[in-house]
């Protein structure tokens, strides 16, 4: 029996469990003895000029080994254009949080009085907190671009001859909030110059490449000289890829001080300065035929970028998968990003896509509101049929394998739909005050997009264990399981004779890492490609071993051993056996694969609310999803990396937002004020399993890391506004709080 598909305990928990992990700020290295501890010192202000920094008492307070601005740094941070964010902040100030400069002590306890000993001139500016304040312009972040506007993509101008012949017209404006990643372990690094003039950082990252590329060249030192070290990783939901501007100012702080530097934020630092996911702006334009039938649709994207624009990838991300799960004949989209006076905003968990879902999803029960149809049957109408696949998109996505229909069928199956429907009926023609919501999502998303490969490198030693490395990096989702379970069923070694190793650019010098759910189907495709390799050079050892042809050899998964087909009772070979033979002293074989093409997993979610409507309180009674990523690996892992994404997903519709008063001040910096969802708020996720395979890498897998958070947050969205339809309100925008759906109520609110 195959180990694949079986559940398996992660063989990672153990530690973390018992002995616990080591993560960043655990770090005991003889690398890192003596080492200075590093604070930022940070603006409180929005947007101000900086008249001057007077750092001499800082330098004079009790145990200060250096105190550093953007003065000192001696490189042109510049150099790209006016756009580019400064490592320290240089002449302007442009979000609370930014950092302005470093102070290092030789004890950590030392680091708060004298950072506060540093004296800042501070010239305030009218800040741009809004993206409504971003496009009227008033303010430039950027005096010299002209515009707070930095990226136009789409159409230039929109065509309302896409909707001639269409009964119903209908328009939403819809807010996709600002949120945190808000991690377990916040940002934090270390760095250290050994005598060999090569810079040794360890970094709580996602992907140890990237950020070896990204310090080598912001030091402008060859990236041989660049070693990253990623230890375990507390959670990154995408904020973690690479290595932020604060690692590049300690690489550099610790070859000026000559000796070690450690740096780790605290919680309100990583709330205001680590980079915030979502910030869009969606105004949906869908029309249609009054039998359900969508003829057009437009999706108008605004994106925040906060104020230094980071990543721009994330609105054509949403425009590339505007349609999500629809046939729609005609369609236009555009996006614009905006700066304003916030925290950069990059990629968080699905990262474009969860914008796009939520667009569209909000728009199809807006249109099926409007004709007064059953969401469900409207979607139904204007799914993507099985026998399309291969689907190219009207917005250029190709779509691999889809069940669409088949998913959403289950989940209402599974959640007894027209039982549900039957209740919130009876409770609204009795009057009760608790109304009952039900919201579906159908969606579809693109993983592993990057148009990269991933490097895979596997190891048969002669005591029989083997080593895989490999260049996607686990940071908490039982990656290391799934890669070993792969290995195992490959070449029948038992999971506790094999190790997985990541996260180190000398022994993995090439590679990509962890984000937009790719790391099993290419990743993992490329440690099966290893193996694959390495059964070939096994097969003509063994051959020669055995005197037969290698044609005539198998390899008995079940015992681990090669034999002569058809007689298992004759001598067989043990893996340590076949790797003495081998010329380096094992069997080895380091491959790169890079044919691996996007996919696109896809699924159906159903959420039931129960709505106070004397008090405006949402509870999520019941989620129930089908999230079809292929075939599975690990079941358990599975489940897993499912319940986080709708836990996350949830937590967005119902709670997390990121929020700024008219001044830039973050209102939001503690997790006293950042709601933070927890199992209190959190039904028994009830998952309805669904497999169709892609042909589009070696396992046929697709990702699930982010896929359950795209379809929930609309799902519960769309309940939300569905429990208070029959009282005039028709849309809501997240988070779904209580005094939001209390002032809706209140005032009539019928959008």
């Amino acid at each position: 029996m195959s180990i694949v598909g079986t559940r398996v305990v992660r063989q990672e928990d153990r530690n973390l469990i018992t002995a616990g992990g080591t993560y960043v700020d655990d770090l005991r290295v003889e690398a890192l003895t003596g080492a200075a501890h590093a604070v930022f010192v940070r603006s409180p202000i929005a947007h101000a000029r900086i008249g001057g920094i007077d750092v001499s008492e800082a330098k004079a307070a009790p145990g200060v080994l250096g105190v550093f601005t953007a003065a000192d740094l001696g490189l042109d941070p510049h150099a790209a254009g006016p756009l580019k964010e400064p490592w320290l902040a240089d002449g302007v100030v442009r979000y609370v949080g930014e950092p302005v400069a470093l102070v290092l002590t030789e004890e950590r306890y030392q680091l708060a009085d004298a950072a506060e000993l540093v004296d800042v001139d501070y010239d305030p500016l009218e800040a741009v907190a809004s993206i409504d304040a971003a496009l009227a312009g008033e303010t430039l972040l950027y005096p010299d671009t002209g515009s707070n506007i930095v990226q136009v993509n789409g159409a230039e101008q929109f065509d309302d001859a896409i909707f001639e012949g269409c009964d119903v017209v209908v328009t939403q404006t819809i807010v996709n909030q600002r949120v945190a990643p808000a991690p377990l372990e916040v940002r934090g690094a270390s760095c250290a110059w050994g005598e060999d003039g090569r810079l040794t950082a360890w970094v709580s990252s996602q992907n140890a490449q990237i950020a070896r590329m990204q310090l080598a060249a912001s030091l402008g030192v060859g990236e041989e000289s660049v070693r990253v070290i990623t230890p375990d990783v507390g959670g990154g939901f995408g904020a973690k890829i690479g290595a932020d501007p604060e690692v590049t100012v300690l690489g550099w702080a610790a070859k000026r001080l000559g000796r070690p530097v450690r740096w780790v934020e605290s919680r309100s630092e990583n709330l205001t300065s680590m980079t915030h996911g979502r910030a869009q702006q969606n105004t949906v334009t869908i029309g249609g035929k009054r039998d359900g039938t969508v003829l057009a649709y437009r999706l108008d994207v605004i994106q925040d970028a906060g104020a230094y624009p980071r990543t721009l990838f994330l609105p054509t991300l949403t425009e590339l998968m505007a349609v999500g799960v629809y046939r729609f004949p005609k369609v236009e989209t555009r996006s614009r990003a905006v700066v304003t006076n916030t925290t950069p905003v990059s990629a968080y968990r699905g990262a474009g896509r969860p914008e796009a879902t939520a667009a569209v999803e909000r728009a199809m029960d807006v249109f099926a509101t409007e004709i007064g149809l059953d969401p469900a049957e409207v979607r139904r109408a204007n799914f993507i049929r099985p026998e399309e696949f291969p689907y190219q998109t009207p917005t250029g996505a190709s779509y691999d394998t889809g069940e669409y229909a088949a998913a959403l069928d289950k989940v209402l199956d599974a959640a007894g739909y027209a039982e549900l429907r039957a209740e919130q009926q009876r409770r609204r023609e009795a009057g009760e005050v608790v109304e009952l919501g039900l919201g579906i999502a159908t969606y579809v998303e693109i993983t592993g997009g990057d148009g990269g490969g991933e490097s895979g490198r596997v190891d048969v030693h002669p005591d029989g264990s083997v080593v895989a490395w490999t260049g996607s990096s686990p940071h908490g989702q039982g990656l290391g399981t799934s890669l070993a379970m792969l290995l195992s069923d490959r070449l029948g070694v038992p999971l506790d004779k094999i190790t997985v190793r990541h996260g180190d650019t000398d022994e993995v010098p090439k590679g990509i890492g962890t984000f937009g759910s790719r790391s099993l189907q290419l990743g993992g495709s490329a440690i099966r490609q290893a193996a694959d390799q390495v059964i070939a050079q096994a097969r003509e050892l063994a051959a020669d071993l055995l005197e037969a042809a290698p044609d005539d050899l198998e390899l008995d998964v079940e015992r681990g051993v090669w034999q002569v087909r058809g007689a298992p009772s004759s001598t067989v070979l043990s893996w340590a056996q076949v790797a003495e033979r081998a010329a380096e002293g094992k069997l080895t074989a380091d491959v790169w694969f890079g044919d691996g093409k996007p996919t696109f997993p896809f699924g159906a979610h159903l959420a039931v609310v129960e709505v106070d409507t004397e008090t405006g309180k949402v509870e999520l009674r019941r989620i129930v999803a089908v999230d079809d990523a292929g075939p599975i690996v690990n079941p358990l892992t599975f489940r897993g990396q499912r319940h986080g994404g709708l836990a996350q997903g949830a937590a967005q519709a119902l709670m997390e937002v990121v929020t700024y008063d008219d001044d830039g001040n973050p209102t939001t910096a503690t997790l006293a004020d950042y709601s933070f969802v927890t199992a209190a708020e959190l039904p028994d996720f009830e998952l309805v399993d669904m497999t169709t395979p892609t042909d589009r890498n070696l396992l046929g897998v697709k990702g699930i890391g982010e896929a359950a958070t795209i379809g929930s947050t609309p799902a519960v969205h769309n309940a939300v506004v569905d429990a208070l339809a029959a009282r005039g309100v028709r849309h809501l925008d997240m988070p779904t709080t209580p005094i939001r759906v209390w002032a809706a109520l209140s005032e009539g609110n019928a959008q």
